[in-house]
């Protein structure tokens, strides 16, 4: 449980509640996950923690890019095998009261720990995605926010989350034969789902990431529109600057459509596989939909609503099985306006 005297947790005699942290970090995720079969659920919920480790290195608010370099390649050595810092968590501490992402990296040994207990080959899957993906966003913080053309941006996106829909597709196919068969039509589908969330993501969090010094728009598209990137949230720009929150959104709906696809190739025996995939993408949909001519991007977030959240799951637990609901559900969500 947490301590109300100091934002870390108290752990017992059965090791730290790893279920609670992802709570804490994601409670998106927290949902799609935890329903899946404990076997499944557990490497998962820990894999997306480590991830979490290596996202707050790489995008906090609290580092300049060495030390965010420095901290990132400490994280990929102790995946590897090397020892933590002795400093670890005193350097971490001031941090974790006010970013729940901090409190993963806070505790990122004894998450590793619980991590390497895992079946051997989970452990090592799963490794090579979280190392790439660490050495990824090391190799973007040491380039720094220059977003030159759409397929930059998708590098990026691909490591921060492209890898994500290996891991989390790898994972799935190890409990599933009639997946395993299709892992070669799946694993691009995996992709594109990762980078359908992340463009998602950079679309809510355009002012948040502009406030912190970083624009993850092309120049390219700034060019289409004729506006400079930097000046992107000056007011008298705003007609503009939707026309690449449209750009965006037809960007993010390409990519969700590529996700459908991996959802539908999902037996539907595997019905809470398709869930933990699904609810996300479905979310990602409706913030879509709110975000299109919705100023509200500009200033702050375009949010998709608690109750909304929870008529999509509970819509999809009772009819998520069948591909035709799911196509009539997806192309609902898309188009729905605010």
């Amino acid at each position: 449980m947490v301590n109300t005297t100091q934002n870390t947790m108290e752990i017992g005699e059965s090791g730290l509640d790893h279920w609670e942290i992802l709570n804490l970090t994601s409670r998106t995720f927290f949902l799609s996950i935890r329903q899946l079969p404990e076997i499944i659920g557990e490497p998962i919920c820990l894999a997306y923690l480590l991830l979490r480790i290596s996202d707050f290195f790489e995008d906090n608010a609290y580092m300049q890019p060495g030390e965010k370099i420095k901290w990132l390649n400490r994280w990929d050595q102790a995946l590897n095998g090397g020892s933590f810092a002795e400093d670890w968590q005193t350097s971490l501490e001031p941090f974790i009261d006010n970013d729940p992402e901090a409190m993963a990296a806070y505790y990122a040994e004894e998450l590793f720990s619980q991590f390497k207990q895992l079946p051997i080959d989970l452990v090592n899957s799963i490794l090579i995605h979280v190392r790439d993906t660490t050495r990824g966003m090391a190799r973007w913080v040491l380039r720094g926010p220059q977003v030159n053309v759409e397929e930059d941006m998708d590098d990026y996106m691909f490591e921060v989350a492209g890898r994500v829909g290996y891991l989390v597709t790898e994972v799935f196919a190890k409990y599933s034969e009639s997946i395993r068969k299709k892992i070669d039509f799946l694993m691009p589908l995996a992709r594109e789902t990762g980078l359908a969330l992340q463009t998602v993501n950079i679309l809510r969090g355009l002012r948040k990431d502009f406030e912190r010094g970083w624009i993850y728009i092309p120049d390219s598209y700034c060019q289409q529109v004729g506006l400079v990137r930097e000046e992107m949230f000056d007011p008298g720009n705003q007609d503009k600057a939707m026309q690449i929150v449209e750009m965006l959104a037809d960007k993010s709906e390409k990519h969700l459509e590529s996700a459908m696809k991996l959802v539908k190739a999902i037996p539907a025996s595997q019905h809470k596989m398709r869930l933990a995939i699904l609810w996300p993408i479905l979310f990602a949909a409706r913030t879509v939909s709110i975000s299109r001519d919705n100023l509200s991007v500009l200033s702050g977030e375009a949010k998709i609503q608690r109750n909304e959240i929870k008529k999509i799951m509970r819509d999809t637990t009772l009819f998520g099985w069948s591909n035709k609901f799911l196509d009539r559900y997806y192309t609902g969500l898309i188009s729905q306006k605010v």
